[in-house]
């Protein structure tokens, strides 16, 4: 079956956005005095009231991130199943490359159609 091995990586603009933006996040959430606040200019202030008047909300919010990417991991591998992905391998990697960069990994599983894909 040609839609057996097919995969491909993300883009390396999301992967860099979302590994930058998410570790941000985590060291908001987590280590929220290693951050240069005053360096960041109005964003860097943004944060700073994010961190001290609304903590729990955003501990909150960084496990729902989680959540999310963990459902879209999910998700995923159900959608490897009905396009016919059958290589474990192959599904592994959607899987795990889904829960890093989140839709923009799925998106281009979701806009896959193994019925107008061609091998080269």
């Amino acid at each position: 079956m040609a839609s057996n091995g097919y995969f491909r990586r993300t883009t390396q603009f999301w992967m860099v956005t979302i590994t930058v933006s998410f570790g941000f996040f985590t060291l908001i959430v987590f280590a929220p005095d290693a951050i240069p606040y005053d360096c960041l200019g109005p964003f860097g202030s943004l944060c700073r009231h994010l961190v001290y008047y609304h903590a729990d909300l955003m501990y909150k919010g960084w496990w729902a991130a989680v959540a999310v990417h963990v459902l879209e991991a999910l998700y995923a591998y159900k959608l490897c199943c009905d396009k016919g992905i059958n290589h474990p391998a192959i599904r592994r990697q959607w899987v795990f490359q889904t829960f890093l960069f989140g839709y923009a990994s799925l998106g281009t599983l979701v806009k896959y159609n193994p019925k107008r894909h061609k091998k080269y």
